[in-house]
């Protein structure tokens, strides 16, 4: 009842100011960044630290590794410690970890700070509850649209942004320069972000162990966690493989492969716009669009290949990415309705499910491109489209049986 009275009288506040929200989807962004600076720069990395090529993609894996971790361990830590003093912490480590990297010299030092920079660049997922905590509920979806348009913004601008600045001042400048931004946006969020302490009172054992709990006990949480997981795994299915065809089918140089990304981070408009629309009842639409979106956005992108038309290529691009943006402010918007004590341990089950998929979805854009060229690829994404899609209608009409019963 308590909870439930906190909720309201938050709801009915004015929300959060435009300057906190701005600053809360920058950090957001650039934290998520920092899993992906070193992803292009492989072929520069591993022979200045002596890293064999069998190895190479470690320099990836374990910052995704550290990340995958941080997902489940440190975004519940939410629930327990204040939220203002959880980031800022996960904030001076990251700083800390970038510095590490761009001075490392041997092998060991570089993993252990990527490995740092994975686990602590979490505390944007720390930051997208905190943000949706303070917004009256009816201007939910359309703040974290706001903000996820940031992060995902951050994700497609990693790649590009590390190579252009890679081009002109080496490899090592992209960590310089993300540390120095992780600097001004921690010193920007110690003045203007309010202290937020959980409502919680649990342990810590006692909030890991609550996790398992919440999923048997939450079958939102276990359907949102599905479909994202799919999408998410179509998201990094795309965007693992479609180097391999724009390079092979268009002839394009890395330079090249950046401006495509930085085309297909347009999908990140759609992001305020799915927030409103949200916020109007149009959420089981949304998803359900997402995945259709997806199976016909997929099947585009073969056609495109085949056909060489790269501009139709870039569409399905943006297209897909609006649908991965679309399904996640949806699913944000309402697990962080479920209970406001919760929503540290509801977003870090969350997100280590679409993190899973993503990871299952990395290594297979890799299998299915090489096994069958652009057109396997499109044919998997297509599938997973479908997929999410037969399990929305499936979770859907169990309600209207129920309904109706």
């Amino acid at each position: 009842m308590t909870d439930q009275r906190t909720e309201h009288r938050q709801d009915s506040d004015a929300g959060p100011s435009r300057t906190l929200i701005s600053v809360v989807g920058l950090a957001a962004g650039s934290l998520v960044a920092n899993i992906y600076y070193a992803q292009p720069l492989i072929n520069e990395i591993a022979p200045e630290l002596g890293i064999t090529g069998d190895l190479a993609g470690a320099l990836v894996s374990t910052t995704q590794i550290g990340y995958g971790i941080g997902l489940f361990f440190l975004v519940s830590l939410a629930d327990r410690i204040e939220n203002k003093r959880l980031t800022l912490t996960l904030l001076a480590i990251t700083l800390f970890g970038l510095l590490g990297m761009a001075v490392s010299t041997s092998v060991v030092p570089f993993f252990v700070c990527s490995f740092l920079i994975g686990v602590c660049s979490t505390g944007a997922q720390v930051l997208i509850p905190f943000i949706a905590h303070r917004v009256p509920i009816e201007k939910r979806g359309r703040v974290v649209g706001n903000v996820m348009a940031a992060v995902l913004t951050g994700i497609m601008l990693s790649r590009p942004i590390a190579l252009f600045v890679s081009a002109t001042f080496g490899w090592r400048a992209i960590f310089l320069l993300s540390a120095c931004l992780m600097a001004f946006i921690g010193v920007t969020l110690l003045k203007v972000m309010p202290q937020q302490k959980p409502q919680s009172s649990m342990s810590y054992p006692a909030i890991l162990r609550s996790m398992g709990s919440l999923i048997r006990e939450t079958p939102v949480l276990r359907w949102r966690s599905t479909y994202q997981a799919i999408i998410f795994c179509a998201f990094n299915l795309f965007w693992t493989a479609i180097p391999f065809a724009l390079s092979e089918r268009f002839g394009l140089s890395q330079e090249g492969i950046g401006l495509f990304a930085l085309a297909g981070a347009g999908g990140a408009l759609a992001a305020p716009v799915v927030g409103r629309l949200s916020d109007r009842g149009w959420g089981m639409a949304l998803s359900m669009s997402a995945m259709l979106g997806l199976a016909v956005f997929f099947a585009l992108s073969g056609y495109a290949v085949a056909a060489g038309a790269l501009i139709l290529l870039t569409i399905c691009a943006v297209l897909i990415d609006a649908a991965v943006q679309g399904n996640q402010i949806v699913s944000q918007r309402i697990i962080f309705a479920i209970a406001p004590e919760k929503r540290g341990r509801l977003n870090a089950i969350y997100m280590t499910s679409a993190f899973i998929g993503g990871a299952i979805g990395s290594t297979l854009g890799t299998v299915t491109y090489h096994a069958g060229g652009w057109s396997g690829t499109a044919a998997t994404g297509g599938l997973l489209g479908i997929l999410g899609l037969v399990l929305f209608l499936i979770e859907h009409r169990g309600r209207l049986t129920t309904r109706h019963s």
